[in-house]
């Protein structure tokens, strides 16, 4: 802006300056300059004629200026100041490109910051104005030529400077005026102030608003000064925009040219002489009749005209701000002739009339304590963009559905007789509702639902409101949901998650007891405050996920058993971006519920480094190499099997139970289990606590079920402690992650087995894990893919167990054989039998299918973190 001092602080910059340059020049005024007939000319010749130390420098053309500003200055190191530079075109005619030699420096004053922008300047300095104590001082220079201000003159001049608001040039004029004047004069002079701008100052800051470059630009600066001051950026756009004034670029404008500035809560702010300037703009149109002015918001002003119903179509706004006890009345005729009235305030302001009367043109209307019960039909407002009705008297909106397409923002807040929303289904572009405590609100509208740009709800401290109709959560475009203090409503509902675009839920003091389980899926939510719980949602999450595992850290209502518990939360989807979740909320721990986790990753690469990053996280270690069980190792130990059933597969685990029994009592080591018995099984086998396979095409047998047989070891004392803590199906080919607690794999149900296989293609690549506690480790594991268990009966031995084949048979999923070896038997450390069906297993002639190849980068990594895997996941063993 000016008068802020730019071109003093370049002047003590260059004097500070020139003296390490042997080739200087300061080009003051280049704007003003710059319109004169030969100014552009005057300018070159000036900068040239200072560097070049000559007057006898002449220019014909600014063309030739140009070259030969680039000819002669090209090799020479100079210092310049471009004072007042308001166009690009005026750099360019001085200094452009390549004119200066190396180590030059170029110092521009200028009102607008996006000549400085698309010049990529090196640096940008914001003149600001003086702080209170420098203003002073330079005012009282002026007023009285010392530093301090007369006893009898101190309040009036920290109010002069107050006004002044740090600006030198409005300090200097205000003070050599006051210079030498009475007391009375200067109260004068002060009161005149409030109303007319001082003409010196005035002039000064009106280049800024002159420089504008066409209409639009100069009214939204105009309807800023005098409506719009301390609103919301975004919402003065939307209203601005739907004058067709567009303010988004308008609005920038106006920012790069210091004319208007936004405070830290993008509130639009302005400098109060500027604010002043921009209203004397508007109030010399018509200095005298008040009615011809295109704006009105002098209290003064606008009392005469709707007193005396002098309103004119000339006026496009009009504020009128009346405390909440007024008890005067205007008639509505009064705003009959305001034809082009787009602007309309009348806070607790009360008419009688036909409300036709009011403009057909109105894009802002903001009516608090409006005093009907509803909106009179005749009450034109099909181009309303923003409407504010706080604290209104409104029982209903509208009685019928009003068709208002360009409606952006309603905020009813404070209707404390609104029992109802209105009917949204013709509010096709409503982006903002806000209902703040409307306290008697009981119902929200179903076609809500409708509202397809709906960015915010706010329904805070409507507590009369005790449920939420199921289509609010169809909503997928509301960014910002807030529900604080809406003490009776208890529930929301799992439809949540289908709120897509959700980035912040506020919902605090409601009488929800029980977050959704199906928020933690939410890949939007950024901010959350639900259930005592507050925050970003990566440091809530966890919380929310421990507080429906552990009842000694809910601190919600209990938790029903597990058969009486959503899907949601016994199979827990996570994406990506969230699988530090399970991590940090040891998930699948012994007081979860929680059946099961499904993470879904982004790549292969991801998949790897989050299970790094997990590890390394929680034991601030890297990866160590999990060896695989040798025989020297285990001379003294206690051998052990384990046999996990997952769906259909009760024959099959009564045929490995027996085979396992006999070959671990005979001693014969890992010898007895069968192999491929095609079309009954495929097996697949792995050394240590994991086996990769490939999922085989079988188009003549659908999989049924999986079988693990799992050998593990380990010391004597661990034998009362649990082994297995979790299983983890790894998918190459759709790069998902399941993980099923030991719990789940002990009553492994159909709904776990299809959520299994629902995961599993044909050509997968798969890699199933097992994780053991500490202290064991594991020695061999074979997967067992189950198709059709009728031929596997012709296998078994003579003295198999007979299962009954009802499909209601409840199966033993989990069998553990334990076998101290003898210390008579040796065993030999190097050892890698081939495992070859037992003697007493019949082996059907059937097709043999190879094992796929592995994946070879994925295993190393993935067998050298089975063992933390299980560790993390564990029970609480370690």
């Amino acid at each position: 802006m000016g008068g802020i001092g730019k071109s003093t602080i370049a002047k003590v910059i260059y004097n500070d300056l020139c003296y390490e340059f042997e080739d200087q020049s300061f080009v003051a005024n280049i704007r003003e300059v710059w319109e004169k007939d030969r100014g552009r000319i005057d300018l070159q010749e000036q900068l040239l004629s200072d560097i070049l130390k000559t007057r006898k420098i002449k220019v014909l053309s600014v063309e030739q200026g140009k070259a030969m500003i680039k000819q002669r200055l090209r090799s020479k190191r100079i210092l310049a100041v471009l004072d007042d530079v308001s166009e690009l075109e005026q750099f360019n005619a001085l200094c452009e490109g390549n004119s200066v030699g190396p180590g030059s420096v170029i110092i521009i004053t200028t009102r607008d910051l996006r000549v400085l922008n698309i010049l990529e300047v090196d640096f940008i300095y914001e003149a600001e104005g003086l702080n209170a104590s420098e203003s002073l001082e330079l005012f009282c220079g002026h007023a009285f030529r010392k530093v301090i201000p007369t006893e009898d003159f101190l309040i009036l001049s920290r109010y002069v400077v107050a006004y002044c608001g740090g600006i030198p040039l409005a300090l200097e004029v205000l003070g050599s005026y006051l210079l030498k004047r009475r007391k009375q004069e200067w109260q004068s002079v002060l009161s005149k102030l409030e109303k007319i701008p001082n003409d010196q100052i005035h002039e000064k800051l009106k280049i800024s608003f002159n420089g504008l470059s066409d209409r639009m630009e100069k009214d939204i600066f105009l309807d800023v000064c005098c409506f719009f001051i301390g609103k919301d950026r975004a919402y003065v756009t939307k209203i601005l925009n739907g004058c067709g004034l567009h303010a988004d670029i308008g609005i920038t404008v106006l920012i790069e040219r210091s004319l208007i500035k936004v405070e830290k809560n993008k509130k639009l702010g302005m400098h109060d002489l500027l604010r002043d300037m921009g209203r004397e703009i508007v109030r010399e149109s018509s200095p005298e009749e008040p009615e011809k002015r295109t704006r009105l918001w002098c209290h003064e002003d606008v009392v005469n005209v709707l007193e005396d119903h002098t309103g004119t179509k000339a006026i496009e706004g009009l504020v009128m701000k009346l405390p909440k006890t007024n008890r005067v009345c205007f008639d509505t005729i009064a705003f009959e002739k305001m034809k082009r009235l787009r602007l309309l305030q009348l806070d607790n302001v009360q008419v009688i009339g036909d409300y036709k009367c009011f403009s057909k043109h109105l894009r802002w209307l903001s009516w608090q304590g409006f005093p009907l019960k509803y909106t009179p039909e005749n009450f034109y407002q099909k181009n309303v963009v923003a409407m504010d009705l706080k604290h209104s008297n409104l029982t209903q909106v509208w009685k019928k559905p009003q068709l208002i397409e360009g409606l952006k923002i309603l905020n009813l807040s404070h209707s404390k007789y609104l029992k109802r929303t209105p009917d949204f289904s013709k509010l096709p572009n409503l982006e903002k509702l806000i209902m703040k405590d409307c306290q008697s609100l009981l119902e929200v509208h179903p076609s809500i639902g409708d509202l397809k740009n709906l960015l915010l709800l706010n329904l805070k401290d409507c507590t009369s409101l005790s449920n939420l109709p199921r289509e609010i959560y169809q909503l997928r475009t509301v960014e910002t949901l807030i529900l604080s203090g809406c003490s009776k409503i208890d529930k929301l509902e799992e439809d949540i998650v289908q709120m897509e675009s959700l980035t912040t839920l506020m919902a605090a003091n409601t009488g929800v007891k029980q977050p959704p389980f199906s928020i933690v899926r939410s890949k939007s939510i950024g901010y959350i405050s639900l259930c005592g719980y507050e925050g970003l949602s990566h440091h809530v999450f966890p919380s929310l996920i421990r507080s429906w595992m552990s009842p000694t850290m809910n601190s919600v209502a209990h938790i029903s058993p597990f058969g009486g518990m959503s899907k949601s939360l016994a199979s827990l989807d996570i994406e990506s971006n969230n699988l530090a979740l399970v991590y940090q909320s040891q998930i699948l721990s012994s007081c979860s519920k929680l059946r099961s986790v499904s993470v879904q990753c982004d790549s292969e690469i991801q998949l790897k480094q989050e299970f790094r990053r997990f590890l390394d996280d929680l034991y601030d270690a890297g990866l160590t190499e999990l060896g695989i069980s040798h025989a020297s190792h285990i001379s003294d130990h206690s051998l052990r099997s384990l046999l996990i059933g997952m769906g259909n597969c009760h024959i099959v685990i009564n045929i490995l139970g027996k085979s396992l029994s006999q070959g671990l009592t005979t001693n014969s080591r890992d010898n007895f289990l069968p192999g491929d018995n095609y079309p009954s099984w495929l097996a697949y086998r792995g050394e240590g606590p994991s086996v990769l396979f490939q999922v085989p095409d079988d188009t003549n047998y659908c999989m049924k079920g999986m079988t693990l047989c799992v050998l593990y070891s380990t010391t004597p004392e661990n034998l009362a402690t649990e082994g297995l803590t979790s299983v983890l199906i790894i998918n190459y080919t759709k790069l998902t992650i399941q993980i099923y607690r030991r719990d789940t794999v002990m009553s492994f149900n159909d709904e776990d087995w299809q959520d299994v296989v629902s995961k599993l293609g044909v050509g997968d690549n798969v890699e199933i894990f097992v994780s053991i506690g500490h202290g064991w480790t594991v020695k061999k594991m074979t997967v067992y893919l189950i198709y059709d268990q009728s031929n596997a009966m012709e296998i078994e031995s003579s003295n198999a167990m007979e299962v009954a084949p009802s499909s209601d048979a409840k199966m033993e999923p989990l069998h553990e054989v334990e076998l101290k070896p003898s210390p008579n038997v040796k065993m030999d450390p190097s050892a890698e039998e081939e495992v070859q069906p037992s003697l007493d297993v019949k082996m059907e002639p059937s097709v043999v299918v190879k094992n796929e190849p592995l994946l070879k980068t994925s295993r190393k990594n993935f067998t050298r973190l089975a063992k933390r895997v299980g560790e993390c996941l564990c029970l609480n063993h370690n």
